[in-house]
């Protein structure tokens, strides 16, 4: 999935290909190490499928997808017209005043040419679309497979290396919290990326949007981190839930128990 842009795309200097190795030879060892480990020490729902499934998968099709629109403007085919035709009509779709796609458009400099804002406003759109499918699909998942309970349990030390459920207040109450913020974080950041990035023009200059491995990572990143932390934030509520209610039947088990006559 690392690979794919530097794989696909043509005029792809040595220096980045060297660093796209680098980066995946890295990214192959972590993962590996990971899941064969006996407690993750970053990667959360380890066994809980198919939380980081859908994640991967919407961020490989993401890529992907960003990955063969750029090869058409370089080297035109069917297939790329056609996810070029399809990006640009659901860029334009979801391109209305306030939405996060036209923040996207609105963030690049006066001197950008109606080219590169067709280019980046048919990526956001696109990657845009792809985030809110993958949270929708996770969703759906969640509420018919009872997840993330389908195989009779869910441990929290390995599925949330990150989260000591020892510290602090009521384990329930501080998943709830950092659900609650997970989601409202993954709502805003489309938002306020764009206007950061137009806050700080001085230093960030979004003309090099120009650039194809640029922009396909940029506009992944935009649109996958915020619907992966609003993924992790249901993920969590949904897990603060499946404990307070374990914790309610404990205790009606407890009353049933001290009613019976000795």
């Amino acid at each position: 999935m690392i690979a794919t842009p530097s794989l696909i795309l043509s005029g792809t200097t040595t220096d980045t290909a060297q660093i796209v190795t680098l980066i995946c030879i890295v990214s192959a060892v972590f993962v590996f190490i990971e899941y064969n480990a006996g407690c993750a020490s970053l990667i959360e729902f380890r066994d809980a499928p198919p939380f980081n499934r859908v994640r991967f998968f919407g961020l490989a099709t993401t890529v992907l997808a960003l990955t063969v629109i750029a090869k058409g403007y370089t080297d035109p085919t069917n297939l790329t017209r056609l996810f070029e035709v399809v990006g640009s009509n659901l860029a334009e779709a979801m391109d209305f005043p306030y939405s996060p796609v036209r923040l996207v458009v609105l963030m690049l400099p006066p001197e950008a040419g109606s080219e590169m804002i067709e280019r980046v406003r048919t990526a956001a759109g696109f990657s845009y679309l792809v985030s809110l499918l993958s949270l929708a699909f996770f969703v759906l998942v969640l509420r018919l497979n009872n997840w993330p309970n389908q195989k009779g349990g869910f441990n929290v030390w390995t599925n949330l290396p990150t989260f000591n459920p020892t510290a602090g207040v009521d384990v329930v109450a501080r998943l709830e919290r950092d659900g609650q913020l997970n989601i409202v974080l993954g709502f805003l950041l489309p938002f306020l990326i764009p206007a950061f990035v137009k806050l700080a023009s001085d230093l960030f200059n979004p003309i090099q949007l120009q650039d194809a491995h640029t922009l396909i990572w940029m506009m992944t990143a935009w649109a996958f981190i915020p619907a992966s932390l609003i993924m992790r934030g249901v993920a969590m509520l949904r897990v603060a839930q499946m404990i307070a209610i374990q914790r309610e039947q404990a205790y009606l088990s407890a009353q049933d128990d001290e009613a019976l006559p000795a």
